[in-house]
């Protein structure tokens, strides 16, 4: 659970991190308004921030779906799309007035109002769709309805999902908001305590989205309290009796020392918790949202960053709440919001004259400055919270790979995919700054010295299922190399190809040219992941024409995504990578036409690809048409020792399975 809580947190890094942005939009706009100033300007800002608050659950959706996934593919962010429409819809109060047969709108239950932007069941559906993509993904149905296989069926049963926990909300959501708005009525007649304990509240059903029930009572009319409506009434809700100075805004004064204050204060604490090697990036995060809680009192990009994998924190920070909003309330030192709880409004509120003693709340301020600072940070380091900067498995600052060339990650990758077992063994490929963290069946089956033997700094195992590869900083360009052996099935391994063990079975195949141009031995290519046969032996062609055939006869195993590279396997269990260019990895693909796909069988002498091979020059790379034999414990005889001119589908040798 603790590590599936930690996946999670970073996942929600990603829609975090665009949220300090989408809030100084808005603080900024809602400050000129609040000066006088309204006009198209204002109102620019003003929705180009909100557009992203406003979606906030949507975002937290997709970048979960994407984050929790097995190997982080496009579809998984597809599919938490999709699984969140549904329940939006569903949901939607115009929906809800449909299904209940309500003569009015105003006649839906109120708990459906927010489930527009509601961030509880965002959460729910990107974990949904990451779910389903995990386990439907590489599903296989019958041939009438193959077109839904794999991918595409992923969408499909995240909607599902949703759909069945969308009729339990239907049902449940009413009961839950009903119960937590008698909770509010009941606490709002104890003074400066209930206060408190709306403030306690507030913060601890933020992820469930719930506190908007709570919120409905104390800042609106629900209970007739209305503190926002009367405290923005200023004068006139004093002369109609409907506004106490020093009483109204108790339900909204507390939470400025915190917004301003605290969780600043609290971000600085998590900065300095963070590992050295870490706080640079923990800053910037930390920087961001630390003055986005200041500025405009939007809070999720920071309480968002530790809420899940450091729970004991957010809940100490709820605590810490709590009691401001019954000191402010207790002292009766009051101001007011129209947007949040930050300097923006807070300096907009001096002039009301609702307001009581604002200025006692930037002394409070720092005495919650003080306590976040110090809370937070005794209990990061007593406890050994995981907050932002502070994640297992990523230690110190450890020794990059040595590389050469996009050929070196590929080569390092299947190594280790093997050694780990391949498809086998492997059940999910994550990594972090130096490190590829790997879950397996069984560790045991890990051939630690295969891995030790490419090089990499060192490997941990954690445990019977995970285990680390120290690699360095270019862990992201191998753990990508590994993602798609894996999303492919992979390279079969040697344990993969049945070999009767009282006979060698043996299958001759010939190899033909993939280009027409000049053929050279694979120890002539200026490459010496190739050239010293790291990636096994074979040839190279170099081409005068970009038309590009396949070598062998097999089946397409991997269409790496920037189309420079095909693996072929043979029906003898020979695997064949043809590698189109040097360093081409670099173009992105614009160079090539691929023509085959991923399970797909092809004939010897098939046209599979078509080189720009001017536009691989001109971009200073080299055009050699590489093809290398990756299994060659597989392969006998096999040897390509002279230059020579050929034509395409030449047959330039032959291949001997074992």
């Amino acid at each position: 659970m603790k590590a599936y809580m930690q996946r999670m947190g970073r996942s929600l890094m990603l829609p975090v991190a665009v949220l300090p942005a989408a809030s100084i939009l808005v603080g900024v706009a809602n400050w000129i308004v609040g000066m006088g100033v309204s006009n198209g300007a204002t109102t620019f800002l003003m929705n180009s921030g909100l557009a992203i608050l406003d979606n906030l659950a949507l975002l937290f959706s997709v970048g979960l779906a994407l984050g929790m996934s097995k190997d982080k593919d496009g579809a998984a962010a597809l599919a938490g799309l999709v699984a969140y429409l549904v329940p939006k819809t569903v949901l939607a109060k115009e929906s809800i007035q449909v299904l209940f047969n309500l003569k009015d709108l105003t006649d839906v239950n109120p708990a459906f109002n927010s489930m527009g932007n509601n961030v509880f069941v965002g959460i729910i559906a990107g974990l949904v769709a990451a779910e389903m993509y995990n386990r439907f993904s590489g599903v296989k149905l019958p041939m009438a309805l193959s077109f839904f296989s794999g991918k595409r069926l992923v969408p499909i049963m995240s909607s599902l999902g949703m759909l069945v926990i969308s009729a339990v909300l239907l049902f449940a959501w009413p009961v839950v908001y009903g119960a937590l708005v008698a909770l509010g009525e009941g606490i709002s007649g104890l003074g400066f305590i209930g206060a408190g304990l709306y403030g306690l509240f507030n913060r601890l059903l933020i992820p469930t989205g719930l506190h908007h029930a709570l919120n409905s009572v104390f800042w609106f009319d629900v209970a007739g309290i209305n503190d926002i409506g009367n405290f923005l009434a200023g004068q006139k809700a004093i002369d109609s009796g409907l506004a106490i100075v020093g009483k109204t805004g108790m339900y909204q004064a507390g939470f400025f020392p915190v917004m301003m204050f605290g969780l600043p204060a609290g971000a600085l604490a998590i900065y300095q918790c963070a590992r050295p090697e870490k706080k640079k990036v923990t800053a910037s995060l930390m920087v961001a949202a630390a003055f986005a809680s200041f500025f405009t009192g939007v809070t999720e990009p920071l309480e968002f960053s530790f809420m899940f994998v450091a729970w004991p924190v957010y809940v100490l920070h709820a605590i810490f709440t709590g009691l401001s909003l019954a000191v402010s309330a207790f002292f009766q030192w009051t101001a007011g919001f129209a947007f949040s709880a930050g300097f923006v409004d807070y300096f907009l509120s001096l002039k009301n004259p609702v307001a009581n003693q604002p200025l006692m709340l930037v002394l409070q301020g720092v005495v919650f400055a003080a306590i976040y600072y110090f809370g937070f940070r005794f209990a990061i380091t007593k406890f050994n919270l995981m907050t932002p900067g502070r994640e297992e498995g990523d230690g110190g600052e450890m020794p990059d790979v040595e590389t050469s060339g996009d050929g070196k990650h590929a080569a390092m990758a299947q190594k280790i995919y093997e050694a780990l077992g391949g498809g086998d063994n492997v059940t999910a490929i994550d990594n972090c700054t130096t490190r590829l963290r790997l879950q397996v069946q069984d560790t045991n089956a890990v051939d630690q010295s295969k891995i030790k033997a490419t090089g990499v700094p060192g490997l941990k195992v954690i445990d019977a299922k995970n285990i680390q590869v120290i690699v360095g900083t270019e862990v992201q360009f191998v753990a990508d190399e590994m993602s798609r052996l894996h999303q492919g099935g992979g390279h079969p391994t040697t344990a993969q190809v049945e070999v009767p063990a009282t006979e060698e079975v043996v299958k001759t195949q010939a190899l033909y040219a993939v280009a027409t141009g000049r053929l050279v031995p694979i120890t002539e290519v200026s490459d010496d992941v190739f050239s010293e046969k790291m990636m096994g032996d074979g040839y190279a062609v170099l081409p005068t024409s970009g038309e590009i055939f396949s070598p062998v006869a097999g089946t397409i195993s991997n269409v790496f995504p920037t189309k420079h590279a095909v693996g072929i396997t043979t029906s003898s269990g020979i695997e064949v990578l043809l590698h189109m260019g040097l360093d081409t990895v670099d173009l992105g693909g614009a160079p090539f036409e691929v023509y085959v796909e991923a399970g797909q069988k092809v004939g010897r002498g098939q046209l599979i690809a078509e080189a720009d091979l001017t536009a691989i020059l001109e971009a200073g790379k080299k055009t050699d048409m590489i093809v290398a034999l990756t299994n060659m414990d597989q392969v006998a005889n096999f040897e390509i020792t002279e230059a020579k001119e050929v034509q395409k589908n030449e047959v330039i040798g032959e291949l001997t399975g074992k």
